[in-house]
């Protein structure tokens, strides 16, 4: 398996870098030898970096972490100290056209959670997850 690693993206407030930090993460996990994780991966940042942009008007970053033997974990720091809204069931969800992102998390990930975080002076909440390797 792998060493450890930690990768980290700034992301302005742009829609567009939803799009930009899934294909980056696609790529970190495809040059360390972690192909297998990558649907899901992408899956997770998007709904975590997606929530970052759109829910809040300030700068946002998707850090990227491997441990051995074998947790990747992926979260989404934001300038918005508010707590996530808690997971609403998937079932209850059918015929939603917003809110299934961390309920997606919460099905596809191991573990979740979130915490207060600063980062440069500003206050916000980091959201993240975890995935293990088969």
């Amino acid at each position: 398996m792998p060493e450890p690693w930690e990768y980290v993206l700034h992301i302005p407030n742009d829609p567009r870098a939803v799009t930009v930090s899934r294909r980056t993460l696609r790529l970190i996990l495809t040059m360390h030898g972690l192909i297998t994780l990558v649907d899901t991966a992408e899956l997770l940042a998007t709904e975590l970096v997606s929530n970052a942009v759109l829910h809040t008007r300030g700068p946002a970053a998707l850090r990227v972490r491997w441990s051995p033997p074998g947790t990747l974990r992926l979260g989404a720091w934001d300038a918005d100290p508010e707590p996530p809204e808690p997971p609403t069931r998937l079932d209850h969800l059918t015929d939603a056209e917003n809110g299934r992102g961390l309920a997606l998390v919460r099905a596809c990930a191991d573990v979740w959670g979130w915490q207060p975080l600063s980062r440069n002076g500003n206050r916000g909440k980091y959201v993240w997850c975890e995935l293990a390797a088969a």
